[in-house]
C-alpha cells in the first residue's frame, strides 16, 4: 500500500508565529497553567470564524434567518451571541478590557451551547496577563486569513497541536499527561489502519489519537464521518483540552459529560470498539487495584495492585470487538516482566492469539521521560494467523534535540508497510530488524517478547577485506596500542616519583 507522508509542521510557519507572540505573553506564568490560555483563545477564533461563515452565507440568502440559533446548529455550528463575536473581541484588543471581553464571550458562547458547558477558559482578566500582548496576540488571530490561503479550522487545528507539542516540551516529566509524540501516534495508526469504524481511547489526553486517526483516513482518500470517536479522560483539564482539540478538528466525539476515572467509572462499560488506541500512563502504581481484584474485564488474571500496565492492557482488549484491532504504548517492562502476576498474564494473552505484533521503540521519542518503549498491537481478527510479529526499531528515528528523537516520516512507514507484509503473507525475515514467530517459539523462550530475543543481530556489512589480512592488522594495532599503554604508564611512574610518590 502506498502511504502518504503527514504534515510536517516544522514547514510551516503560521503556528511557529503564534507561538512566538503567546510565549511574550506568557510573563511568570507556569506552562501549566498558560497553555489554558493560549489554547483557549485558538478554540474561540476557530468558532468564530465558523460562525461568521455561516453567518455571511444566511445574510447572502437573504430570508432574515443570520440571527436564529437553530439554523447553527443544525449544521454542527456552535450559536456565537453578538456580544461574543470576534468583532467585539478585536475592537477591544488594545483596551485594558481585552481580558474582560475575552471572559466575557467565553461565558456567553457556554450558555448557549451545551456542549461547551464548563469547557471553555475564563481566566483572561487576571492581573498577572500582561494586556498589551494579550491584544497582540487578538491582532495575530484577526489576521488569519491573510497569514495562509485555505480552511481555517485546518490553520487553527495545526496551531492547536503544534502548541500543544510545544507546552509538553515546557512541561516537561508533566507532559506524558496530556501529549504523545505525534509521530509516535502516526505510528500506531499507520499499523491499525482505522479506515472505519468505531475508535476508543479510554486514557484520551488531549485527543491526539483521534486527530491522527481522523487525518489517516483523510490521507488515504476516505470519509471522516466513517469514523466514530469514543473516550475518557480523569484529568479536567486535560479532558476540556481534548473537547476543545476535537471540536477544532470537526471530529464529533463521545468523551462523556466530564471528566472519569477510567477503572472505577467505565463509561463506556457495554461497548466495543472497532479500534482501541492508547498511551496510559506507565507504570502507575496508585491505581486502585485493592479495590477492583473481582472485575470482570481481567479476563486474563488480577493485574498487580502495584502496577497497572496489565490492568489498562487487559481493559482495552475486553472493549476490543471481534475482528478489531488494537494498539497501545507501554514501558518496556511489560514484555518480560515475570513478577505480581504478569507474567502469567502475558502468557494466556500469546496463547489466546491475541499479540500481533510487537516493535520496539527507540529511546528519547517523549517530552515526560528518556526511557524506551514499546508498542504493542493486539488483534481479534478470527482469520488472523496464529504468529507474532516483532519489529526492532530501536536504532531508527532522528535526533531533533540533545533530549529529543523524532520517528520520520520514512520510520514510520517501514513499519507499517513490514505489518502490511505480515498481514498479506508476504514477510521476509530481517535479521536484526523484524521476525514473524510462532507461539511455540515464543513460549520456548518464557514468554518474553523482547524482539532482540527473535530477530537476532545485524550482520556486519562486508568490507570486502579478507579475514587473515583483517586479523593480521587489527593484532598489530593492538600490539601497538599496548605499547603506548606501557609508556605511558612507565612516564606516570616517573612524575610520580618526582614528587615523592614512587611505588
Amino acid at each position: 500500500m502506498a502511504r502518504k507522508k503527514a504534515d510536517n509542521t516544522a514547514e510551516i510557519g503560521f503556528e511557529q508565529q503564534i507561538w512566538s507572540a503567546a510565549d511574550k505573553l506568557r510573563g511568570n506564568m507556569d506552562a501549566s497553567e498558560y497553555k489554558n490560555v493560549v489554547l483557549g483563545l485558538i478554540f474561540l477564533k476557530y468558532i468564530s470564524d465558523k460562525f461568521e461563515q455561516r453567518y455571511q452565507e444566511l445574510v447572502d440568502e437573504g430570508e432574515g434567518f443570520e440571527e436564529d440559533r437553530d439554523e447553527y446548529t443544525y449544521k454542527n455550528i456552535f450559536f456565537v451571541p453578538p456580544e461574543a463575536r470576534w468583532g467585539v473581541i478585536a475592537g477591544a484588543a488594545h483596551t485594558p478590557e481585552i481580558g474582560k471581553a475575552i471572559d466575557n464571550a467565553m461565558r456567553l458562547i457556554e450558555a448557549e451551547n451545551d456542549k461547551l458547558k464548563n469547557i471553555l477558559p475564563k481566566n483572561f482578566a487576571r492581573q498577572e496577563l500582561d494586556k498589551r500582548r494579550l491584544g497582540e496576540v487578538v491582532d495575530l488571530f484577526t489576521n488569519v486569513q491573510m497569514a495562509e490561503k485555505g480552511d481555517t479550522r485546518d490553520i487553527l487545528g495545526r496551531t492547536y497541536e503544534y502548541c500543544l507539542s510545544k507546552f509538553a516540551e515546557a512541561e516537561g516529566k508533566n507532559a506524558g499527561e496530556f501529549y504523545t509524540p505525534a509521530c509516535v501516534v502516526r505510528t500506531l495508526v499507520e499499523i491499525i489502519e482505522p479506515y472505519r469504524g468505531r475508535v476508543y481511547d479510554p486514557c484520551c489526553g488531549s485527543g491526539g489519537m483521534f486527530v491522527q486517526s481522523a487525518q489517516f483516513v483523510k490521507n488515504h482518500q476516505g470519509r471522516i464521518d466513517d469514523l466514530s470517536v469514543y473516550g475518557q479522560e480523569s484529568n479536567p483539564t486535560t479532558w476540556k483540552m481534548a473537547m476543545m482539540n476535537l471540536a477544532i478538528r470537526g471530529i464529533d466525539a463521545d468523551l462523556g459529560t466530564f471528566n472519569a476515572d477510567t477503572f472505577f467509572n467505565d463509561i463506556h462499560k457495554n461497548e466495543r470498539f472497532d479500534f482501541v488506541l492508547a498511551n496510559p500512563p506507565f507504570n502507575m502504581s496508585d491505581w486502585g487495584g485493592e479495590q477492583l481484584k473481582e472485575d470482570p474485564r481481567w479476563d486474563f488474571g488480577t493485574p498487580p495492585a502495584g502496577n497497572a500496565n496489565f490492568a489498562w492492557m487487559q481493559h482495552m482488549i475486553h472493549h476490543l470487538a471481534d475482528d478489531g484491532r488494537m494498539g497501545m504504548v507501554l514501558a518496556n517492562g511489560s514484555l518480560s516482566s515475570q513478577t505480581n502476576n504478569e507474567g502469567a498474564i502475558r502468557q494466556k494473552i500469546v496463547d489466546a492469539g491475541l499479540v500481533e505484533g510487537i516493535v520496539a521503540m527507540p529511546d528519547r521519542l517523549f517530552y515526560s521521560t528518556g526511557i524506551p518503549v514499546s508498542l504493542w498491537i493486539i488483534s481479534k481478527e478470527s482469520n488472523r494467523q496464529r504468529r507474532t510479529l516483532f519489529v526492532d526499531a530501536r536504532e531508527m528515528g532522528t535526533m531533533v534535540s540533545r533530549r529529543l528523537r523524532e520517528f520520520t516520516d520514512e520510520d514510520i512507514a517501514k513499519v507499517a508497510e513490514t505489518f502490511d507484509a505480515f498481514r498479506k503473507g508476504e514477510l521476509e525475515d530481517e535479521k536484526g530488524f523484524c521476525a514473524a514467530v510462532d507461539i511455540e517459539d515464543i513460549a520456548k523462550q518464557d514468554y518474553i517478547l523482547t524482539p532482540g530475543r527473535y530477530v537476532g543481530i545485524k550482520d556486519e556489512e562486508d568490507d570486502g577485506e579478507p579475514f587473515e589480512e583483517k586479523m593480521e592488522r587489527l593484532t598489530g594495532e593492538l600490539a601497538k596500542c599496548f605499547d603506548e599503554s606501557n609508556r605511558l604508564q612507565q612516564q606516570i611512574r616517573k612524575n610520580l616519583e618526582a614528587i615523592g610518590y614512587g611505588f
